[in-house]
């Protein structure tokens, strides 16, 4: 059994847009009454990692910050979640479901839901219309394929980070790898990077080197999904004989100039995905090789979903994810917190680079009992 913090007030965790470590808990006053077609989450429990620093970085780029509003100069990291509907006014949407998707990082949450089937629905509130369907559905854990009880932790932890990577492998299949057969892989311990590392090496798409920290090099290295590993000191030893395709998760400057200068015009694609490294300084304004690109994952799911069909997309994805998932259990080691303490102590963590390669922190906002 758990009880809130306080059940009459609930809660949030808020940082300073522009300055990621000031931060605080606000509370967050429920509705008195549902209006119609709302529904009201019991935000149960959520995955922070690295990747939602990322959408810290990419916050105003990409829209992240307009998931869950917040007062002017500060901003709601989203975070993928289970809830349990404790409210609803929506006639196809039942108290009691659980569900899958984004939250913020709070007690409650609550939504406009539509598009109701059996399998999902989604917030249609006017603040979210403009961004990707896919960040804005809630999957009922009764009509997921991917879902089991058992694998909640690693659901939260893997899922939305592994269909990144899933769509970041199969954008690269579909474009005939650009002629490459090497593949750079920056922050290469980051769970974004293991499970795009784990794609290509399960289909052979050449040679994947991993660039890490001398501190992660030898985790890195345990995990038999690279091929190389180098420390990020050791970038002008790559090989650059042939075409090669870098995929940026680090966000360090330094990083992806060192990367271009060693291959120049051979580096005939260079994809950003991550920025773990946040604080680090730009890369420079121009560049030989081919220009890094933001990957928009969203974009290449819609093409995938056109052609392959709702259930096509949903089969390739689940048969990937399995295998992945079984794989993760020989280096993951999740790791519980409860309660306001516990989430700031893990944000600051994560911020700062410090939280280990193997950990996966599963939170609340809900105190445990004693």
């Amino acid at each position: 059994m758990t009880t809130l913090v306080a059940d009459r007030q609930p809660i949030t965790f808020e940082v300073q847009r522009a300055k990621w470590q000031q931060h605080r808990f606000v509370t967050v006053p429920l509705p008195a009454d549902l209006a119609d077609g709302q529904v009201l989450f019991r935000v149960d429990r959520f995955a922070l990692t690295a990747n939602n620093i990322t959408y810290a970085v990419t916050g105003d780029f990409l829209g992240y910050w307009k998931f869950f509003p917040a007062e002017e100069g500060w901003g709601r990291l989203p975070v993928m979640g289970f809830a349990d509907v404790i409210g609803s006014r929506h006639p196809q949407v039942r108290e009691g479901e659980r569900v899958f998707g984004f939250f913020p990082m709070s007690t409650h949450l609550a939504i406009e839901a539509g598009d109701a089937t059996g399998a999902h629905f989604f917030d249609a509130a006017a603040h979210r219309s403009e961004t990707a369907l896919v960040y804005r559905q809630y999957l009922r854990t009764t009509g997921d394929a991917l879902y089991q009880p058992s694998h909640e932790d690693s659901l939260l932890l893997l899922r939305g980070l592994f269909m990144t990577s899933f769509l970041v492998d199969d954008f690269l299949a579909d474009r005939g790898d650009f002629g490459a057969r090497t593949f750079v892989v920056s922050s290469a311990s980051s769970k974004t990077a293991i499970a795009l590392a784990s794609q290509l090496s399960k289909r052979g798409a050449g040679t994947v080197v991993g660039l890490s920290s001398a501190r992660n090099q030898a985790f890195v290295a345990s995990l038999g999904c690279y091929d190389r590993v180098l420390r990020y000191d050791a970038i002008d030893s790559l090989a650059n004989e042939g075409a090669a395709v870098f995929i940026d998760h680090s966000g360090d400057g330094a990083v992806v100039n060192a990367v271009h200068e060693r291959f120049g015009e051979r580096l005939v694609h260079s994809c950003i995905v991550g920025a773990t490294h946040w604080g680090a300084a730009p890369r420079a304004a121009t560049l030989p090789g081919a220009q890094p690109t933001f990957f928009f994952a969203p974009a290449q799911m819609a093409k995938r979903t056109k052609e392959w069909g709702a259930a096509g997309f949903q089969q390739r994805l689940g048969a990937a994810w399995e295998q992945f998932r079984a794989t993760s259990e020989r280096w993951l080691h999740v790791i519980r917190g409860n309660g306001p303490a516990a989430v700031e102590r893990v944000y600051d963590e994560v911020l700062a680079g410090r939280a280990a390669p193997s950990d996966g922190h599963v939170l609340s906002l809900w105190q445990q009992d004693a």
